[in-house]
């Protein structure tokens, strides 16, 4: 019996796992089809994926021209894997790249894509139905949630292999948005973290869609986050943990003011095991991609402890004020300069002093500051010095006293307003060049060969009450004044509404941004340049509508413009242009390269755009006057 398993090892295994073992070195091409968003179905305007999965060689696809219903986005590398197999001491390896070709569809139907052919090796064929446009969510309809582990998050095992897509995250991996203080008081420093949580081996990209929305906040985003995981423990479950972005934001108003969490992209590796018969228990790791949403947070400010005292300088943290004074001599009529430094931690770049004119003797004269503030945002608060240079000239000689300068901030720590006090100078100015005021008035001797006259005097004479010209002194200052209340009454009602306003400037405001990513793509400055790009579509779209930003959709846009009977054509290049934009802010530094193209499609998009509402205009205007 022992002698006939010898027998069967030789004789059978061994050459099956030779056959095993050359089957692993083909190379293979496999092609699977994934909806996007964590949608099971591919709706009419969405993006969805088609993976492939490419063994054992080294040519990569070739991205397609064109694919049945749908309209080509990006193409690219997103994942690869390998393995080595040792039979009889013969080490062989296996490995597999995995290229990610992201589509939106562009009509209903059932379509079908492939094969496609890799080094010689043709792939499979895969099928797809496209169909109608997903209806937006209706008001009071449940939706999903944000951190925190989400039971609602569609089950990633039942799809094809390759990235997939998940609304809010999952158990394993989920965002959680903090604020340091739930109460505050308007114009306090607070913090806001997103922090994520992770079990997952390994995290190979996070990328946020947009920044959050912090409604009725002044924000500085902070640098200072997690350079290395810590690990915390979440409902029995232990965690990796990072800082992944931090903001230092100052409330301007009272009230419940709301932080919405926004959507960041990661990608990570999932560890999928199995049991195999002769190998046992083993491992491959899959690329998974999650879309992630921290949760909303409302902050509850206070208005500042009445009475505000009348000299408050709308500092609020901890500030102290110096003062210095580097000219030594000083002369009537000529310039000098006294320096007041502000510094700590807070709203520093809204600290004012209050008006020296007011505080200084009436022989110097003061002059606006020159400001410069040298701010830092730290890991808690915003910190650094405030630098005001005051000219002043003395306009007579004499002793004369610099006054002490107060600041007075609140400080949110113990509730209370506080005061810093600069100190003051005793001066002595001599007397300079030209004249004074205190100077005596010289006596004039009367010439009366100065006054000669050669006119005879009338004795009838017209009392200049009794002309025209005199009442015409009276009357016209009437008929200006008339005039300028009745163009400030047209100014007044042309820009009552704000919305109006912002529509008619939205071209002035859109080019104003353009020439700001002009600057940041001739400096070789890719993020910036696609965040000035992105805010100038945004803006320029949100404004000419007339809608917040938080509120534009795709869809929404498509059915706005084309109620201003906007052509289809432009409507498609501008959110065409969009997804180009806000792709390439997140992708790899390889896809950041064709700045110029995509600054020229802006211009022309907005121009064309602009047109096509002044042609609108116009037509609305000549109905109503046939009506």
């Amino acid at each position: 019996m022992i002698q006939a398993m010898k027998l069967l090892k030789r004789y059978i295994l061994l050459p099956l796992l030779l056959l095993l073992t050359v089957a692993a070195d083909a190379a293979t091409v496999r092609l699977n089809v994934q909806a996007g968003r964590g949608r099971r179905e591919i709706g009419v305007g969405e993006l969805f994926y088609i993976t492939y999965e490419v063994s054992n060689t080294e040519k990569a696809p070739e991205k397609p021209s064109s694919v049945p219903g749908a309209k080509v986005m990006y193409f690219d590398r997103t994942g690869q894997s390998s393995s080595f197999t040792s039979v009889n001491g013969k080490t062989t390896q296996s490995y597999s790249f995995t290229y990610t070709l992201t589509l939106r569809a562009t009509a209903e139907g059932t379509y079908s894509f492939g094969p496609v052919t890799v080094d010689g090796v043709q792939s499979n064929t895969v099928s797809y139905t496209v169909g109608a446009a997903p209806q937006p969510q209706q008001p009071g309809a449940p939706a999903q949630g944000g951190g925190g582990n989400n039971a609602s998050a569609p089950d990633r095992h039942n799809s094809a292999d390759g990235p997939k897509f998940i609304g809010k995250g999952d158990g394993n991996l989920f965002l959680k948005a903090n604020v340091t203080k739930s109460t505050a008081y308007e114009q306090e420093a607070l913090v806001y973290t997103v922090k994520l949580y992770t079990t997952y081996d390994a995290i190979k990209f996070i990328g946020a869609t947009a920044a959050p929305k912090f409604e009725g906040f002044v924000v500085e985003e902070s640098k200072d986050v997690s350079n290395q995981l810590e690990y915390e423990t979440v409902g029995g479950k232990t965690y990796a943990t990072a800082i992944i972005a931090r903001y230092i934001i100052f409330p301007q108003m009272q009230g419940q003011l709301k932080v919405l969490g926004n959507t960041y992209t990661v990608s990570v590796d999932e560890r999928e095991y199995y049991h195999d018969p002769f190998w046992g228990s083993m491992s491959v790791a899959k690329p998974l991609q999650l879309n992630v949403t921290p949760n909303d947070l409302t902050i509850d400010v206070k208005a500042l402890p009445a009475p505000v005292p009348a000299d408050f300088s709308g500092g609020v943290g901890k500030f102290s004020i110096t003062s210095s004074l580097p000219a030594q001599n000083f002369m009537s009529n000529q310039a000098a300069s006294v320096v007041y430094t502000v510094t700590g931690t807070g709203n520093l770049k809204y600290v004012k002093l209050p008006d020296l004119n007011a505080l200084y003797p009436p022989e110097l004269e003061v002059y606006s500051p020159n400001a410069e503030v040298d701010a830092k945002v730290g890991r808690n608060n915003v910190s650094g010095t405030a630098r005001f240079d005051y000219s002043f000239m003395p306009l007579e000689s004499g002793q004369f006293r610099i006054p002490d300068v107060k600041l007075v901030y609140f400080n949110p720590e113990n509730g209370k307003y506080e005061t810093s006090v600069a100190k003051g100078y005793d001066i002595t100015v001599g007397k300079g060049q030209g004249s004074e005021k205190s100077q005596t008035r010289g006596h004039l001797a009367f010439n009366p060969e100065l006054m000669k006259s050669s006119a005879k005097l009338s004795m009838s004479h017209t009392p200049y009450v009794k002309r025209f010209g005199y009442w015409l002194f009276f009357i016209l200052p009437v008929i200006i004044l008339l005039g300028v209340a009745a163009y400030y009454r047209a100014y007044l009602k042309a820009n009552a509404d704000m919305l109006s306003v912002k529509s008619r400037k939205a071209n002035k405001m859109a080019m104003k941004r353009l020439r700001k990513a002009s600057v940041c793509m001739k400096r070789n400055e890719p993020d910036r340049f696609y965040d000035e790009m992105l805010a100038a579509l945004w803006g320029y779209i949100g404004d000419k509508l007339k809608m917040p930003t938080s509120e534009l959709t795709r869809q929404n846009i498509s059915e706005k413009l084309d109620s201003r009977s906007i052509p289809e054509n432009v409507t498609a290049d501008f959110i065409s242009l969009l997804d180009e934009c806000e792709f390439a802010k997140y992708a790899p530094a390889a896809t950041k390269d064709n700045m110029q193209p995509v600054f020229d499609k802006g211009v022309e998009v907005i121009n064309q755009l602009e047109d096509s509402f002044k042609k609108s205009a116009t037509k609305d205007k000549t109905a109503e006057n046939e009506n």
